[in-house]
């Protein structure tokens, strides 16, 4: 058996594209989009339908230029996430711009129109995971959306504090980007890799996961953005794990049996201290990390940049 078979013994996989066919190929549980894979997606032309709709759409609704743009945008990353959950039986994950990263009320106003676009294509809520990005202005979102039954996916995740801060709002989901986190370490330790058990992408995943356990908060984790298929084994047993295909089909090649690592009976004897997350904690406990403080600066830049590329795309067609 597959070592991607046997993972999905201890956790949902969930496939991290844009693309349907690499969907279909896999049969994951989930699948999660972001603006790079979507702009990725948007311009080959088997996906040209989906994007000559959203056109459609902005343009009956009018406005100006920059307000069909935004239609445009809006209704492309829901197209794409209609047409994925045709291909998986559980939910999918659509972004908020990142360049709402910090307006609560922008956030709240974009996770509506999504949910209301879905509705309209017969997509329940409960299928939905809306993006946030986990600044605490993205946590006050989610605080709110949560409220009304809308789920979140809490992303560009890198640190403890950013995770409490999710959980405390009972976000859905958190995503930590195990991959990214270790391409800081390796360039500010001018090291070339890790063991897989001392991966620092896997350590933070794994502190995580021990302190949603023992203090039974009932967020979901979901290891995203790896480098390699080590990183991805040495978390098996946390709640979901989110692939890009290479990967998937790298774990679908390799046999033998995937030991589980992370367990909730580990976590509750793990010796954690209950940490107390506000505003001005949530804001010294980043400033402090300055991978943390950099990788989201990064991570919400690449985003907005990626989306930018996007409506240029789309304004060229």
């Amino acid at each position: 058996m597959s070592k991607l078979n046997n993972l999905q013994k201890h956790s949902v996989i969930v496939a991290d594209s844009g693309e349907i066919e690499e969907i279909k190929k896999y049969h994951p549980t989930d699948a999660t989009t972001n603006p790079s894979l979507i702009l990725a997606a948007s311009e080959k032309p088997e996906y040209r339908p989906l994007v000559d709709d959203a056109i459609a759409y902005g343009r009956t609704m009018g406005g100006s230029a920059s307000e069909q743009m935004e239609n445009i945008l809006t209704k492309v990353f829901v197209n794409f996430g209609v047409e994925i959950l045709k291909h998986v039986p559980g939910r999918v994950s659509t972004e908020v711009d990142a360049r709402l990263s910090f307006d609560i009320e922008g956030s709240l106003k974009k996770a509506h129109q999504y949910i209301d676009l879905y509705k309209q294509a017969g997509i329940p809520k409960e299928r939905i995971l809306v993006k946030l990005a986990s600044t605490w202005e993205g946590v006050q979102a989610a605080k709110q959306l949560e409220s009304e039954g809308i789920h979140c996916n809490m992303t560009l995740m890198f640190s403890l504090a950013q995770a409490i801060a999710c959980a405390e709002v009972n976000a859905t989901l958190i995503s930590p980007f195990v991959g990214r986190i270790l391409d800081w370490y390796k360039k500010a330790e001018g090291r070339e890799s890790y063991p897989g058990p001392e991966d620092p992408g896997v350590l933070s995943v794994t502190e995580i996961y021990h302190y949603y356990k023992k203090f039974d908060h009932k967020t979901q984790i979901m290891g995203a953005s790896f480098r390699n298929a080590d990183e991805i084994l040495e978390l098996a047993g946390c709640d979901l794990i989110t692939i890009a295909p290479k990967l998937l089909g790298e774990l679908e090649k390799m046999e033998g049996d995937v030991p589980v690592k992370l367990t909730p009976e580990a976590a509750k004897a793990s010796p954690i201290e209950k940490l107390a997350i506000d505003e001005k904690a949530f804001r010294w406990h980043l400033n402090e990390n300055p991978m943390a403080t950099e990788k989201l600066a990064e991570g919400i830049r690449k985003f907005a940049a990626d989306t930018v590329k996007l409506e240029k795309v789309l304004g060229t067609l």
